[in-house]
Protein backbone atom coordinates (compact mmCIF):
# COMPACT_ATOMS: atom_id res chain seq x y z
CA UNK A 1 0.00 0.00 0.00
CA UNK A 2 1.85 3.31 -1.19
CA UNK A 3 -1.28 6.02 -1.18
CA UNK A 4 -3.43 6.29 1.58
CA UNK A 5 -6.53 9.27 1.72
CA UNK A 6 -6.69 10.73 5.33
CA UNK A 7 -10.13 12.20 5.68
CA UNK A 8 -11.49 14.85 8.35
CA UNK A 9 -14.00 17.39 8.65
CA UNK A 10 -17.69 16.38 8.59
CA UNK A 11 -20.81 17.20 10.03
CA UNK A 12 -20.22 17.05 13.57
CA UNK A 13 -19.89 19.10 16.59
CA UNK A 14 -16.61 17.03 16.82
CA UNK A 15 -15.84 19.17 13.29
CA UNK A 16 -12.72 20.93 14.81
CA UNK A 17 -11.27 17.61 16.64
CA UNK A 18 -11.78 15.63 13.55
CA UNK A 19 -9.28 17.97 11.82
CA UNK A 20 -6.33 17.62 14.58
CA UNK A 21 -6.94 13.81 14.63
CA UNK A 22 -6.96 13.83 10.63
CA UNK A 23 -3.67 16.26 10.34
CA UNK A 24 -1.43 14.19 12.61
CA UNK A 25 -2.37 10.91 11.02
CA UNK A 26 -1.22 12.75 7.43
CA UNK A 27 1.85 13.86 8.71
CA UNK A 28 3.04 9.97 10.12
CA UNK A 29 1.87 8.29 7.46
CA UNK A 30 3.54 10.51 5.33
CA UNK A 31 6.69 10.10 7.62
CA UNK A 32 6.35 6.38 7.11
CA UNK A 33 6.88 6.79 3.44
CA UNK A 34 3.66 6.25 2.12
CA UNK A 35 1.88 9.31 -0.43
CA UNK A 36 -1.31 10.81 1.49
CA UNK A 37 -4.20 12.61 0.52
CA UNK A 38 -5.05 15.06 2.79
CA UNK A 39 -8.78 15.20 2.12
CA UNK A 40 -10.92 17.42 4.19
CA UNK A 41 -15.11 17.83 4.49
CA UNK A 42 -16.31 20.97 5.24
CA UNK A 43 -19.34 21.61 6.95
CA UNK A 44 -21.46 22.71 4.12
CA UNK A 45 -20.59 19.41 2.58
CA UNK A 46 -17.65 20.51 0.35
CA UNK A 47 -14.39 18.07 -0.12
CA UNK A 48 -11.07 19.16 -0.30
CA UNK A 49 -8.01 18.15 -1.32
CA UNK A 50 -5.70 20.60 1.31
CA UNK A 51 -1.89 20.84 1.53
CA UNK A 52 0.39 17.93 3.89
CA UNK A 53 1.41 21.18 5.69
CA UNK A 54 -1.69 22.35 7.07
CA UNK A 55 -1.97 23.74 10.65
CA UNK A 56 -5.35 23.53 12.52
CA UNK A 57 -5.12 27.78 12.30
CA UNK A 58 -5.59 27.63 8.58
CA UNK A 59 -9.24 25.41 9.10
CA UNK A 60 -10.88 28.14 11.62
CA UNK A 61 -12.51 29.78 8.42
CA UNK A 62 -12.65 26.64 6.60
CA UNK A 63 -10.92 25.20 3.97
CA UNK A 64 -7.09 26.59 3.53
CA UNK A 65 -6.26 29.11 1.05
CA UNK A 66 -4.19 26.93 -1.13
CA UNK A 67 -7.34 23.80 -0.59
CA UNK A 68 -8.36 22.37 -4.23
CA UNK A 69 -11.94 21.55 -4.38
CA UNK A 70 -12.95 17.72 -5.44
CA UNK A 71 -15.47 15.70 -5.38
CA UNK A 72 -16.36 12.24 -4.70
CA UNK A 73 -16.91 9.80 -7.19
CA UNK A 74 -18.49 6.86 -6.62
CA UNK A 75 -18.56 2.94 -7.97
CA UNK A 76 -15.96 0.45 -8.66
CA UNK A 77 -13.20 3.73 -9.60
CA UNK A 78 -14.03 5.53 -7.12
CA UNK A 79 -11.93 8.38 -5.31
CA UNK A 80 -11.91 11.73 -5.57
CA UNK A 81 -11.55 14.26 -8.56
CA UNK A 82 -10.73 17.81 -8.99
CA UNK A 83 -14.08 20.38 -10.10
CA UNK A 84 -11.73 22.67 -12.37
CA UNK A 85 -10.18 22.62 -15.82
CA UNK A 86 -10.28 20.99 -18.59
CA UNK A 87 -8.81 17.82 -17.96
CA UNK A 88 -10.03 17.01 -13.78
CA UNK A 89 -7.82 14.93 -12.12
CA UNK A 90 -8.96 11.70 -10.26
CA UNK A 91 -7.54 11.01 -6.97
CA UNK A 92 -8.09 7.31 -6.00
CA UNK A 93 -5.79 5.86 -2.97
CA UNK A 94 -5.55 2.50 -2.03
CA UNK A 95 -7.12 2.60 1.48
CA UNK A 96 -9.10 5.32 3.70
CA UNK A 97 -8.05 6.52 7.23
CA UNK A 98 -11.28 7.51 8.43
CA UNK A 99 -10.82 10.60 11.24
CA UNK A 100 -14.22 11.73 11.42
CA UNK A 101 -15.53 12.22 14.67
CA UNK A 102 -19.19 11.85 16.23
CA UNK A 103 -21.73 12.75 13.98
CA UNK A 104 -23.35 10.42 10.95
CA UNK A 105 -19.69 10.29 9.34
CA UNK A 106 -18.58 7.68 12.36
CA UNK A 107 -22.06 6.77 12.90
CA UNK A 108 -20.99 4.28 9.76
CA UNK A 109 -22.03 7.01 6.92
CA UNK A 110 -18.55 7.47 6.18
CA UNK A 111 -17.98 3.78 5.80
CA UNK A 112 -21.07 3.61 3.41
CA UNK A 113 -19.54 6.56 1.28
CA UNK A 114 -16.05 4.41 1.15
CA UNK A 115 -17.92 1.28 0.28
CA UNK A 116 -19.52 2.73 -2.28
CA UNK A 117 -16.48 3.98 -3.79
CA UNK A 118 -15.18 0.66 -3.15
CA UNK A 119 -11.98 1.99 -1.27
CA UNK A 120 -11.39 0.43 1.76
CA UNK A 121 -11.80 2.47 4.82
CA UNK A 122 -10.48 2.28 8.72
CA UNK A 123 -12.92 2.42 11.69
CA UNK A 124 -14.95 -1.02 11.88
CA UNK A 125 -18.11 -2.11 9.92
CA UNK A 126 -20.94 0.30 9.03
CA UNK A 127 -23.10 -1.39 11.25
CA UNK A 128 -20.22 -1.11 14.50
CA UNK A 129 -20.50 2.56 13.61
CA UNK A 130 -24.07 3.01 14.06
CA UNK A 131 -24.16 1.52 17.57
CA UNK A 132 -21.07 2.63 19.04
CA UNK A 133 -22.70 6.17 18.82
CA UNK A 134 -26.01 4.95 20.07
CA UNK A 135 -25.68 4.96 23.41
CA UNK A 136 -29.32 3.49 23.85
CA UNK A 137 -28.59 0.65 21.69
CA UNK A 138 -25.04 -0.13 22.88
CA UNK A 139 -25.99 0.10 26.67
CA UNK A 140 -29.02 -2.17 26.06
CA UNK A 141 -26.43 -4.79 23.65
CA UNK A 142 -24.27 -5.18 26.50
CA UNK A 143 -27.15 -5.72 28.91
CA UNK A 144 -28.15 -8.69 26.72
CA UNK A 145 -25.07 -10.11 26.58
CA UNK A 146 -25.04 -10.10 30.52
CA UNK A 147 -21.76 -7.73 30.44
CA UNK A 148 -21.78 -5.34 33.87
CA UNK A 149 -23.17 -1.50 32.73
CA UNK A 150 -25.01 0.85 34.31
CA UNK A 151 -28.59 1.00 33.50
CA UNK A 152 -29.73 3.41 31.00
CA UNK A 153 -33.37 4.60 29.17
CA UNK A 154 -34.41 7.21 26.84
CA UNK A 155 -35.77 10.53 27.73
CA UNK A 156 -38.57 11.84 25.42
CA UNK A 157 -41.99 11.06 24.46
CA UNK A 158 -43.20 7.51 25.53
CA UNK A 159 -40.28 7.46 28.01
CA UNK A 160 -40.55 5.33 31.16
CA UNK A 161 -40.14 5.86 34.78
CA UNK A 162 -36.37 4.69 35.69
CA UNK A 163 -35.95 2.03 38.31
CA UNK A 164 -33.00 3.70 39.89
CA UNK A 165 -32.53 7.14 41.50
CA UNK A 166 -31.65 10.27 40.91
CA UNK A 167 -29.27 12.18 40.69
CA UNK A 168 -29.10 11.61 37.19
CA UNK A 169 -26.49 12.06 34.46
CA UNK A 170 -28.25 13.28 31.14
CA UNK A 171 -26.45 12.66 27.93
CA UNK A 172 -27.25 13.05 24.04
CA UNK A 173 -27.93 9.80 22.99
CA UNK A 174 -26.27 9.94 19.20
CA UNK A 175 -22.40 11.20 19.47
CA UNK A 176 -19.09 11.61 21.16
CA UNK A 177 -18.65 11.24 25.10
CA UNK A 178 -18.29 14.81 26.10
CA UNK A 179 -20.38 17.38 24.70
CA UNK A 180 -24.09 17.68 26.07
CA UNK A 181 -23.85 16.46 28.94
CA UNK A 182 -25.32 17.43 32.42
CA UNK A 183 -26.26 16.15 35.89
CA UNK A 184 -29.64 16.88 37.19
CA UNK A 185 -31.10 15.76 40.60
CA UNK A 186 -34.41 14.86 38.95
CA UNK A 187 -36.23 13.28 36.36
CA UNK A 188 -38.25 17.03 35.78
CA UNK A 189 -35.17 18.53 35.25
CA UNK A 190 -33.42 15.86 32.83
CA UNK A 191 -36.89 15.89 30.73
CA UNK A 192 -37.06 19.56 30.67
CA UNK A 193 -33.28 19.64 29.76
CA UNK A 194 -34.60 17.80 26.62
CA UNK A 195 -35.95 20.76 25.52
CA UNK A 196 -33.64 23.51 26.38
CA UNK A 197 -30.42 21.36 24.70
CA UNK A 198 -29.23 21.42 21.24
CA UNK A 199 -27.26 18.70 21.72
CA UNK A 200 -29.87 16.86 22.94
CA UNK A 201 -32.98 17.70 20.06
CA UNK A 202 -31.73 14.33 18.66
CA UNK A 203 -32.40 11.91 21.64
CA UNK A 204 -31.34 11.70 25.09
CA UNK A 205 -30.72 9.27 28.00
CA UNK A 206 -30.55 9.61 31.52
CA UNK A 207 -28.33 6.77 33.90
CA UNK A 208 -27.31 7.08 37.23
CA UNK A 209 -24.94 9.28 38.25
CA UNK A 210 -22.31 7.35 40.56
CA UNK A 211 -20.20 10.30 42.05
CA UNK A 212 -17.71 6.94 43.57
CA UNK A 213 -16.81 5.69 39.92
CA UNK A 214 -14.03 7.28 37.94
CA UNK A 215 -13.25 6.65 34.38
CA UNK A 216 -10.49 4.23 32.97
CA UNK A 217 -10.13 3.81 29.17
CA UNK A 218 -8.67 1.34 26.95
CA UNK A 219 -7.84 0.92 23.31
CA UNK A 220 -7.78 -2.25 21.52
CA UNK A 221 -6.14 -3.77 18.38
CA UNK A 222 -8.04 -6.73 16.30
CA UNK A 223 -6.02 -7.67 13.55
CA UNK A 224 -3.70 -9.57 12.79
CA UNK A 225 -4.68 -10.72 16.49
CA UNK A 226 -6.29 -8.89 19.40
CA UNK A 227 -4.22 -6.83 21.57
CA UNK A 228 -4.98 -4.06 24.74
CA UNK A 229 -3.11 -1.21 25.15
CA UNK A 230 -2.16 0.53 28.77
CA UNK A 231 -5.22 1.32 30.65
CA UNK A 232 -5.72 5.37 31.60
CA UNK A 233 -7.65 6.91 34.43
CA UNK A 234 -8.06 10.23 33.09
CA UNK A 235 -8.23 13.11 35.65
CA UNK A 236 -10.86 15.70 35.98
CA UNK A 237 -9.92 19.43 36.51
CA UNK A 238 -11.16 21.89 39.10
CA UNK A 239 -14.95 20.56 40.09
CA UNK A 240 -15.52 19.08 37.38
CA UNK A 241 -18.16 15.86 38.23
CA UNK A 242 -17.26 13.56 34.74
CA UNK A 243 -14.42 14.06 32.27
CA UNK A 244 -15.37 16.86 30.36
CA UNK A 245 -14.73 18.43 26.42
CA UNK A 246 -12.53 21.00 28.38
CA UNK A 247 -10.43 18.09 30.13
CA UNK A 248 -9.81 15.80 26.97
CA UNK A 249 -8.88 18.82 24.10
CA UNK A 250 -8.76 22.23 25.13
CA UNK A 251 -5.27 21.55 25.88
CA UNK A 252 -2.45 23.30 23.85
CA UNK A 253 -0.71 19.80 23.11
CA UNK A 254 -4.08 18.57 22.72
CA UNK A 255 -5.47 15.14 23.76
CA UNK A 256 -2.38 13.56 24.18
CA UNK A 257 -0.92 15.93 26.83
CA UNK A 258 -4.45 16.07 28.19
CA UNK A 259 -4.49 15.25 32.68
CA UNK A 260 -4.12 11.32 32.87
CA UNK A 261 -2.50 8.56 35.44
CA UNK A 262 -1.21 6.10 32.87
CA UNK A 263 -0.72 3.21 33.48
CA UNK A 264 -3.72 3.72 35.88
CA UNK A 265 -3.43 2.64 39.69
CA UNK A 266 -5.39 -0.37 39.64
CA UNK A 267 -4.98 -4.03 40.84
CA UNK A 268 -3.70 -6.45 38.70
CA UNK A 269 -7.16 -8.21 38.87
CA UNK A 270 -9.36 -5.23 37.64
CA UNK A 271 -7.13 -4.54 34.72
CA UNK A 272 -7.21 -8.22 33.87
CA UNK A 273 -11.66 -7.88 34.02
CA UNK A 274 -10.89 -4.65 31.94
CA UNK A 275 -8.82 -6.33 29.55
CA UNK A 276 -11.18 -9.27 29.04
CA UNK A 277 -14.13 -6.86 29.12
CA UNK A 278 -12.53 -5.26 26.02
CA UNK A 279 -12.03 -8.35 24.22
CA UNK A 280 -16.25 -8.92 24.36
CA UNK A 281 -17.34 -5.95 23.48
CA UNK A 282 -15.04 -5.38 20.25
CA UNK A 283 -16.23 -8.84 19.13
CA UNK A 284 -20.07 -7.86 20.30
CA UNK A 285 -19.84 -4.35 17.92
CA UNK A 286 -16.96 -5.50 15.52
CA UNK A 287 -14.95 -2.84 16.04
CA UNK A 288 -11.72 -2.25 14.19
CA UNK A 289 -8.22 -1.49 15.00
CA UNK A 290 -7.79 2.26 17.66
CA UNK A 291 -10.86 1.69 18.76
CA UNK A 292 -11.19 3.47 22.56
CA UNK A 293 -14.11 1.66 25.23
CA UNK A 294 -14.51 3.34 28.17
CA UNK A 295 -15.31 1.71 31.56
CA UNK A 296 -16.33 3.08 34.95
CA UNK A 297 -15.04 2.09 38.18
CA UNK A 298 -15.13 2.36 42.23
CA UNK A 299 -12.00 0.27 42.41
CA UNK A 300 -13.94 -3.14 42.53
CA UNK A 301 -16.20 -2.86 40.67
CA UNK A 302 -16.37 -2.23 37.04
CA UNK A 303 -18.90 -1.00 34.50
CA UNK A 304 -18.97 -0.90 30.55
CA UNK A 305 -19.90 2.66 29.92
CA UNK A 306 -19.24 3.55 26.20
CA UNK A 307 -16.81 2.84 23.03
CA UNK A 308 -15.18 4.98 20.86
CA UNK A 309 -15.55 3.93 17.48
CA UNK A 310 -12.70 6.34 16.02
CA UNK A 311 -11.34 8.28 19.27
CA UNK A 312 -9.69 11.42 19.10
CA UNK A 313 -6.21 10.96 17.94
CA UNK A 314 -6.72 7.59 17.47
CA UNK A 315 -6.03 6.70 20.89
CA UNK A 316 -2.53 6.69 19.47
CA UNK A 317 -1.35 8.00 22.95
CA UNK A 318 -2.04 4.58 24.96
CA UNK A 319 -0.36 2.77 23.01
CA UNK A 320 3.47 4.59 24.30
CA UNK A 321 5.78 1.12 23.65
CA UNK A 322 4.31 1.27 19.49
CA UNK A 323 5.76 3.23 16.53
CA UNK A 324 1.94 5.27 15.79
CA UNK A 325 2.74 5.11 11.91
CA UNK A 326 3.14 1.58 12.39
CA UNK A 327 -0.27 1.48 14.20
CA UNK A 328 -1.92 3.62 11.13
CA UNK A 329 -0.55 1.49 8.85
CA UNK A 330 -1.92 -1.57 10.57
CA UNK A 331 -5.40 0.12 10.82
CA UNK A 332 -5.20 0.35 6.78
CA UNK A 333 -4.16 -3.36 6.57
CA UNK A 334 -7.35 -4.51 8.46
CA UNK A 335 -9.28 -2.58 6.38
CA UNK A 336 -8.09 -3.86 3.07
CA UNK A 337 -8.35 -7.43 4.23
CA UNK A 338 -11.58 -6.96 5.47
CA UNK A 339 -12.55 -5.23 2.67
CA UNK A 340 -11.52 -8.29 0.18
CA UNK A 341 -14.09 -10.36 2.60
CA UNK A 342 -16.89 -8.20 2.31
CA UNK A 343 -16.39 -7.67 -1.64
CA UNK A 344 -17.08 -11.59 -1.56
CA UNK A 345 -20.02 -11.39 0.70
CA UNK A 346 -21.44 -8.86 -1.51
CA UNK A 347 -21.31 -10.55 -4.81
CA UNK A 348 -24.21 -13.56 -2.61
CA UNK A 349 -27.06 -12.20 -4.80
CA UNK A 350 -26.93 -13.04 -8.86
CA UNK A 351 -30.80 -11.88 -9.64
CA UNK A 352 -32.70 -14.77 -8.56
CA UNK A 353 -35.28 -12.32 -7.17
CA UNK A 354 -35.72 -10.45 -9.95
CA UNK A 355 -36.19 -13.31 -12.22
CA UNK A 356 -38.61 -14.35 -10.46
CA UNK A 357 -40.63 -11.06 -9.57
CA UNK A 358 -42.58 -10.80 -13.16
CA UNK A 359 -43.87 -7.51 -14.55
CA UNK A 360 -43.87 -4.46 -12.15
CA UNK A 361 -47.18 -3.47 -13.69
CA UNK A 362 -49.31 -7.10 -12.51
CA UNK A 363 -47.44 -5.71 -8.71
CA UNK A 364 -49.19 -2.50 -8.95
CA UNK A 365 -52.57 -3.72 -9.77
CA UNK A 366 -53.24 -5.64 -6.60
CA UNK A 367 -51.97 -2.44 -4.50
CA UNK A 368 -55.06 -1.48 -2.86
CA UNK A 369 -57.36 -4.06 -3.24
CA UNK A 370 -59.17 -5.55 -0.35
CA UNK A 371 -58.86 -8.94 0.43
CA UNK A 372 -61.50 -11.50 1.59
Amino acid sequence: MQRVAVVFGGPSSEHDISILTGLQAARLISQAGKEVLPLYWDRSGAWHLVPLESEARDFIDGAPKQAVRVEPVLGPDGGWRTTKGLRPKHHRPEAVLSCFHGGYAEAGGGRAIFDAMALPSTGGSLYAGALSVDKLSFGATMAAAGLPTLPRIALGKGQRTPDFDGPYIVKPRFGGSSIGIEIVEDLATATGLTKQSVHLAAGAVIEPYRPDLYDLNIAVITHPEFRTSYIEKPLREGDDSFYSYRDKYLHEAGLNRAPREMPAPISDDLADRIRSLAEQVSDLVGLGSLARLDFLSDGEQVFVNEVNNIPGALSLYLWPDDAPSQLLLGALDQAVASFRTGQEIAGFARGEALRAAGGIAGKLATLGTPTR
